[in-house]
């Protein structure tokens, strides 16, 4: 079974080495036809003479009036077996799913930035109403107000998801300054200085972002 599988694989190598030095040869004699093609006919070759006796000038131009085309055509060296226009098809067929992947591939990119970019909004409004509870619990705290504190179910946080509370970022800033210019106090830092030059020294800062 071993031996047959060295075998295989022997046979396989010998098969891929085989069209290695096909294509090999295949590419040597394209770059020798090219180069070939590329080469002047010298004015010594029989057709070239008769050209010339026929009124052909060596760079000009062919027709009547010298509108013609002065560079031979093209030579374009084809391996494969499919026919021109058969092939012309596959490429035209392979560049349009080409496109279609493409456009796709851009598509999917642009609704991920667009979840993205909603997720990070949906997220930063949720940190400012829990910043501002905390900032606002802070706040009653060092005023001496009563905070109550309800116990919520499963039901009443799902519902208040549902319906989040709108906060604004104007709304928060407004009471982390109340709570430092009145009370020193910084609500990330999470305690409360001795003095306004104590704040400004030990906080770095006045968002969250800061500290």
């Amino acid at each position: 079974m071993k031996s047959s599988k060295n075998q295989l694989k022997t046979t396989i190598s010998w098969q891929e080495r085989r069209k290695l030095d096909r294509e090999k040869k295949q590419q040597k004699e394209d770059e020798q036809t090219l180069a070939k093609v590329e080469v002047p006919i010298p004015q010594s070759n029989i057709g070239f003479k008769l050209l010339k006796q026929m009124g052909y000038t060596p760079g000009s131009a062919l027709g009547k009036q010298g509108l013609g085309i002065a560079e031979p055509v093209g030579l374009e060296i084809r391996r494969s077996r499919a026919g021109i226009g058969l092939e012309d098809a596959h490429k035209e067929k392979r560049k349009k799913e080409e496109i279609m992947v493409d456009r796709k591939r851009r598509k999917d990119e642009v609704l991920m930035e667009e979840f993205g970019s909603r997720q990070k909004s949906l997220w930063q409004s949720r940190r400012i109403v829990v910043n501002f509870n905390k900032a606002k619990a802070a706040l009653d705290q060092l005023e001496n107000r009563e905070v109550v504190e309800t116990q919520k179910n499963e039901d009443d946080l799902e519902d208040e998801e549902e319906e989040e509370e709108k906060i604004t970022e104007e709304e928060l800033h407004d009471v982390l300054m109340k709570l430092r210019d009145d009370f020193n106090y910084c609500l990330f830092c999470g305690c409360k200085y001795e003095s306004k030059d104590a704040l400004l020294d030990n906080c770095p800062g006045t968002n969250e972002d800061d500290h």
